[in-house]
């Protein structure tokens, strides 16, 4: 008899770049029996469906902009040597991406509001641009284009291929010509070359085939960076949709600096309110936006959970990170990171408690993640081992 299909396992990747304010976050207490916080009671219905860790960062980060870094666990030090050329690492949605097997119409998607430096990063440390618009994306997924729409389509993809063959060919031709910095510059453009060619190879595969049909309303427009509440629940929304059809296994979502968010009772940006330099006032209104972000986190779980897949739910087969760059983004401080893992078929011990003088590697836990997700490994970035708590 034939084997069973293994159930899909997915990965979906939030990444925000102002942290969340830790007294109103961490709890005193470790365990499922923790004594909720300010923040965690926005969470409470998913009580034993999520874990919080305190303790994890990457270790000897020191940087106010370390988002590059966030998902590589590569040091990203920009202010020491600012005329250095960075080398970065993959990170771990295109690392996940590359190995999961799975015959879907994306291979994984990186969406979102760009941030100063870009959170996914391919085998050569080459940054992967964010979309940043959601209509964009909901009518990459769901909108069947017309009959010539698609024509036109197939003729842009066979187009691109070649043009990129012979910019290959053209390039190798001087190569050799090069000095070492030239030809390391070179190999990275090859690199980008080969990967855009396997996309355009997989777009073209897909391109005749029906997209999948979704009760929901078609974006008009994208909501602003001030219509918090309407960005955040849109791009879920289509998140969710895009795991649901199985449009894409791997996600990164990108939810930056909110400006000046129309939020009742606030009257300052994001960016200001996280620099709050200990004003109190400031800190109130810092925790309007970040109490919202977190409503609209909890409503995206709920919604996850109300999608079933057999026997289990969506949200049972999606590791759901939740993570920023920033542990306090008013010292700029890299250290205990706020890190939240849920879903994902995991023992979810509540709050996972490790040393806060010393941390553990958030790397550690990206190896547990992968192991979760089907992928043999046992490292990934500057991981020491893996995070087994969960």
């Amino acid at each position: 008899r034939a084997a069973e299909p293994k159930p899909p396992m997915r990965m979906l990747l939030i990444g925000r770049n102002l942290g969340l304010h830790a007294p109103f976050l961490f709890p005193t207490t470790a365990g499922l029996n923790y004594e909720s916080t300010r923040y965690l009671r926005h969470l409470e219905e998913h009580r034993g469906k999520f874990t919080l860790f305190s303790g994890v960062s990457h270790l000897r980060y020191n940087n106010h902009h370390s988002e590059a870094g966030l998902f590589t666990g590569v040091n990203w030090d920009r202010i020491k040597e600012p005329a250095k050329e960075h080398h970065n690492s993959i990170s771990l949605d295109q690392y996940a991406a590359e190995r999961i097997e799975a015959d879907t119409r994306f291979r994984n998607l990186v969406i979102g509001q760009p941030v100063q430096w870009n959170y996914s990063w391919n085998e050569k440390g080459v940054p992967v641009p964010s979309e940043r618009s959601p209509a964009k994306v909901f009518r990459q997924l769901f909108i069947a284009g017309s009959r010539d729409e698609v024509a036109s389509e197939t003729h842009r993809l066979r187009t691109g291929r070649s043009i990129l063959d012979q910019v290959g060919e053209e390039a190798k031709s001087f190569g050799k010509k090069l000095g070492t910095a030239d030809r390391e510059r070179l190999e990275l453009m090859f690199s980008s070359i080969r990967e855009t060619e396997q996309n355009l190879l997989r777009s073209e595969a897909w391109v005749n085939r029906p997209k999948p049909a979704v009760d929901y309303q078609t974006p008009k427009e994208d909501p602003g960076n001030e219509e918090l509440i309407a960005r955040e629940t849109l791009w879920f929304d289509i998140t969710r949709l895009a795991f649901q059809t199985d449009s894409t296994r791997v996600i990164l979502l990108t939810m930056g600096d909110s400006g000046r968010a129309k939020l009742e009772g606030l009257n300052l940006g994001h960016h200001d309110a996280s620099h709050h330099g200990k004003d109190e006032t400031k800190i109130e209104q810092l925790a309007i936006i970040e109490e919202t972000e977190l409503q609209k986190f909890s409503s995206f779980l709920t919604a996850m959970q109300r999608v079933k897949e057999g026997e289990a739910s969506l949200f049972d087969r999606t590791s759901i990170l939740n993570v920023s760059n920033l542990s306090n983004a008013s010292a700029h401080t890299c250290e205990n990171l706020p890190v939240i893992l849920a879903g994902g078929g995991y023992q979810h011990q509540g709050h996972v408690v490790k040393d806060l003088k010393d941390n553990t590697p958030l790397s550690n836990l990206y190896v547990r993640m992968l192991q979760q997700t089907g992928i043999e490994t046992g490292e990934f970035g500057a991981s020491e081992g893996v995070l087994g708590e969960v």
